[in-house]
């Protein structure tokens, strides 16, 4: 199935979704839920340029997809009072595109690169010096009489986010002063933000209703935020337009999410490890081949979810379902055959030994 198609999917949102979902973001560092420790020091760099009357300190955002990289981009330079020019590593090709965007950056403005992984070797020359000393260093000519000159630009922001931190080159990250990872939302962050949804949406919800989509948010506003408007239209032509737990249930049903948020394509996934592989270990192109999909797209898409709830786990020798998958599947009525590999029952190494390091008697 395509990211884009999924409803509990993280992938980037249509354009005419993103225009709602732009209402839902929080526009100040206040009314962003969650993330407590990044929000904290932010506001200590972002008050600290602010009294300066500085270029706040280059920023780097990662984490899994959907969990607000972009809205704190976005908070980051209105806290600053000054404009965000926005950009994505894939749409930087050439290093001349970025010299026109760094030229014409206004003086502490903020540059936001999304995927800034995906910045190739070339543009990534043209930034070091840009973000370490401001300037740009522009080549003019060909061969032997070709000649470097550095031109001054106006002090910037660089905030780039990123799902992929491992794919950053060390010299890009290292002239970040502030590189904060943006985690998972407990169930009880992702209620707070079905309920603020609903208000700006003008959408009525009991208590209980919020808690069934905060339970199936996969610990991520975006998700949520997707949950209620599909829940909302639901209610809408099956009801009076309120929000109940009943209809919440029944629009999750419909929908095919479970209790804990996985949709078909994620229960396929374990369903061919606990049933095909016993369980596992598997490699990554044996669950791809079978599900008929890319290696990267499982490993980008569908397994981190699974990994955080302890459904999977990676080994040298590849995926294991654990025993937390198989009873999930087992309670929804799948066929769930024992684990190739048994739990340990052999003493081990360490087993029986006292604290003072001698064998019991």
């Amino acid at each position: 199935m395509d990211e884009q198609g999924r409803v509990v999917g993280s992938a980037a949102l249509a354009v005419e979704e993103a225009v709602v979902e732009t209402s839902l973001r929080p526009r100040i560092l206040a009314e962003y839920i969650g993330q407590e420790k990044v929000k904290a020091n932010l506001r200590i760099l972002l008050e600290a340029a602010r009294q300066r009357g500085e270029a706040a300190d280059h920023i780097l955002l990662y984490g899994p997809p959907g969990l607000g990289k972009t809205t704190l981009a976005n908070i980051v330079a209105r806290e600053l009072g000054v404009s965000i020019h926005t950009t994505s590593g894939p749409a930087i090709e050439r290093p001349g595109d970025l010299a026109a965007i760094l030229t014409n950056l206004d003086e502490r403005d903020v540059l936001f690169i999304d995927e800034i992984h995906r910045l190739n070797h070339a543009v990534e020359e043209i930034l070091y010096p840009a973000m370490e000393d401001f300037a740009i260093d522009v080549m003019i000519g060909k061969g032997p009489s070709a000649r470097s000159l550095r031109l001054n630009i106006k002090p910037f922001t660089v905030v780039g986010a990123t799902t992929r931190a491992g794919r950053i080159s060390s010299p890009l990250r290292d002239r970040f002063g502030a590189v904060h990872r943006l985690d998972y939302y407990e169930t009880g962050e992702l209620a707070t933000i079905v309920a603020r949804s609903a208000g700006i949406l003008g959408v009525s919800i009991d208590h209980e209703a919020v808690e069934v989509l905060a339970r199936r948010g996969r610990g991520t506003p975006r998700i949520v935020n997707r949950l209620l408007k599909r829940v909302r239209d639901f209610a809408q032509v099956k009801s009076d337009g309120r929000i109940s737990a009943r209809e919440a249930d029944a629009a999750m049903l419909a929908m095919d999410i479970d209790d804990e948020g996985l949709d078909t394509t994620d229960r396929r996934l374990l369903a061919a490890i606990v049933q095909k592989f016993a369980s596992g270990p598997v490699g990554g192109a044996a669950v791809a081949a079978i599900l008929g999909e890319e290696v990267e797209t499982i490993e980008d898409v569908y397994e981190p979810y699974l990994l955080q709830l302890g459904f999977l786990d990676r080994t040298p020798q590849g995926r294991v379902a654990t025993e937390r998958a198989r009873e999930h599947l087992r309670k929804l009525g799948y066929d769930v055959p024992p684990p190739r590999r048994q739990e340990r029952v052999d003493s081990g190494l360490w087993d029986g030994v006292t604290t003072e390091g001698a064998p019991p008697e």
